[in-house]
């Protein structure tokens, strides 16, 4: 006999204990630890530049984790920052997102790297995110990936020296020492 374990939905995610921080991946509950100090400095900075340039430019918003985004019954997120736009904005709900974000940002740890860079870009493709960026602490690199025909294609990978310029954030220029100042110094 065939031990089949059953998906979880949005309505058991919404049974977890606040205490905690979780996502819905493919109907499994994900815990996710808290994250570092320098996973933290990022997203505040990325925070602070991207949400000040798409204020000032009226764009549209932006927010951080944790925030639910709910892409389906079985698949509930919390990017570290994400940007919805003024033609989007339909999609936002007092309570959470309800669809796909236009950009979404992950910035690795070692607990969710893997996850960050397989089942999570896999679920922003095939829900229709349009721009995923996967920013690495380690390397001091962020990746840009653009959703092509129901996968991503990579846009660039900016490093050192290069300022990244988003399509979805038509005008954004942002010089990757910015954005690592703090692990450049160390």
């Amino acid at each position: 006999m065939l031990n089949v374990k059953a998906k979880l939905t949005y309505a058991d995610y919404l049974k977890t204990s606040d205490d905690e921080r979780y996502e819905l991946l493919n109907g499994e509950l994900v815990l996710s630890p808290s994250p570092k100090e320098i996973h933290q400095y990022i997203s505040s900075v990325l925070h602070i530049l991207i949400g000040t340039f798409a204020r000032e430019h009226n764009l549209g918003r932006v927010y951080f984790s944790p925030f639910d985004v709910v892409l389906s019954d079985t698949n509930v997120v919390q990017p570290d920052l994400l940007f919805v736009s003024n033609k989007r904005t339909q999609i936002i709900t007092p309570d959470n997102i309800r669809g796909a974000p236009d950009l979404v940002v992950e910035i690795l740890s070692p607990s969710t790297a893997e996850l960050d860079r397989t089942t999570k870009l896999e679920l922003y493709a095939r829900h229709g995110v349009t721009e995923y960026w996967i920013v690495d602490p380690s390397a001091k690199t962020i990746m840009v990936l653009l959703l092509g025909q129901h996968r991503f294609e990579v846009g660039g990978i900016y490093g050192k020296g290069h300022i990244l310029q988003s399509p979805t954030l038509e005008g954004f220029r942002l010089p990757i020492e910015e954005v690592f100042k703090a692990s450049l110094e160390t």
